[in-house]
């Protein structure tokens, strides 16, 4: 019986205890919902404002008119503001199109539907 408890004692390994801690996942969908919440509570724009300054100045929309147009920066932040809330308007009913077919992710034709009832171009 010696040799048999001496030879189980030999073999015998220790593992540290403890480990890698497992890193922390939330659900799917938990974080996308707090961050919807997070920016239906927040009032910031979130178009960055030199790019959106440059559209509509100097490349796109100026141009179409008159060649040396200058614009305040409050008119360019007023533009901001009335096309941010133009978005979010269409996206709101684009969703609402969606829920309509039962699906969840928004297609190019949901929007096209929602800008044909709203009367406009599509």
């Amino acid at each position: 019986m010696g040799t048999n408890s001496r030879a189980l004692t030999l073999t015998r390994v220790h593992w540290p205890v403890g480990g890698v801690k497992k890193l922390h996942r939330y659900r799917p969908g938990i974080v996308a919902l707090r961050e919807i919440q997070r920016y239906q509570k927040s009032t910031e724009l979130l178009i960055c404002k030199l790019p959106f300054q440059r559209l509509v100045s100097v490349w796109e929309i100026a141009q179409d008119f008159k060649t040396d147009l200058r614009f305040q920066s409050s008119a360019v932040m007023a533009l901001q503001e009335a096309c941010e809330a133009y978005l979010v308007g269409l996206f709101e009913d684009t969703n609402l199109c969606v829920i309509h077919a039962k699906r969840v992710t928004i297609m190019p034709k949901d929007i096209q539907l929602s800008r044909r009832i709203h009367g406009e171009r599509a």
